[in-house]
């Protein structure tokens, strides 16, 4: 597996799985994530916010789309659907708990279940928290998840519609996955969540180091995601709490943080 990152899709390296895995900047700091599977020419786009800087991308690369995959049902999220998917003719994918408000699906899913996409399966976990719907994308063979807006690299989702124990109970499905994993934000947040991380957890070496390649990134104007799982588990406040009480008073925090 390869990775893409930034506007310009410079390689970030790769696994030798035959996927690629490539942010596209969407509004003022979204990430879509496109998806391509080498063995069988597939493309696969997660939550595009808006359709421009998609359609663009896809066109420089030969306009495929074969599948519209969504976290969740926030309009930065969700907003470029029908636009692209009227350029493509791509299938969209969705949580049948959220298809009331979400696109129109063409194929619904539901936590705990998989589904093929190219040469590979996606595993659909259930993610609440930020929203009630919320799930993640896991695709083993492209070591990624598309996390949307639940897992930030050094950060978490606001509580929206969910509780404590919920975003607990999601960022532990997460930190589970394989430490290899890339986590594909739906948001360039990091260097505002490097901030508060270390107000809480200041004598973190892990977070320290983290927090300057953050800082050189953007400098460079380079995006921080995707991130992987053993990065985060060994930086992010909110995967390093110890129960639902301890992620709610750092959520509280963040919230008020300036």
């Amino acid at each position: 597996m390869a990775t893409d990152n930034g506007a310009a899709g410079a390689a970030m390296g790769g696994l030798g799985m035959g996927w690629t895995v490539r942010a596209i900047p969407c509004l003022s700091d979204n990430y879509a994530w496109l998806l391509r599977d080498a063995a069988t020419g597939t493309v696969a786009l997660c939550d595009p916010g808006e359709a421009e800087p998609i359609l663009d991308a896809l066109r420089a690369e030969g306009g495929r789309l074969d599948a519209v995959l969504l976290t969740h049902h926030h309009a930065d999220h969700v907003d470029g659907v029908a636009a692209v998917v009227a350029a493509t003719g791509a299938r969209v994918f969705g949580n049948r708990a959220d298809s009331h408000r979400l696109p129109p699906l063409d194929h619904v899913f539901a936590p705990g279940e998989t589904f093929a996409l190219g040469s590979g399966q996606v595993e659909v976990i259930d993610t609440p928290g930020h929203t009630r719907g919320h799930v993640a994308l896991h695709v083993p063979d492209a070591s990624a998840v598309l996390c949307g807006d639940t897992l930030f690299s050094l950060g978490c989702g606001r509580l929206l519609e969910g509780t404590a124990t919920d975003m607990f109970a999601s960022l532990a499905r997460l930190a589970a996955l394989p430490p290899d994993t890339l986590a594909c934000c739906g948001h360039e947040y990091t260097e505002s969540n490097a901030r508060f991380a270390l107000s809480v957890d200041p004598d973190n070496p892990a977070l320290r180091a983290r927090a300057a390649e953050v800082a050189r990134q953007r400098r460079d104007g380079l995006p921080t995601v995707p991130t992987t799982i053993a990065a985060e588990r060994e930086a992010n406040p909110f995967l390093r709490a110890a129960d639902a009480e301890a992620l709610a008073a750092l959520r509280t925090a963040k919230d008020r943080f300036r």
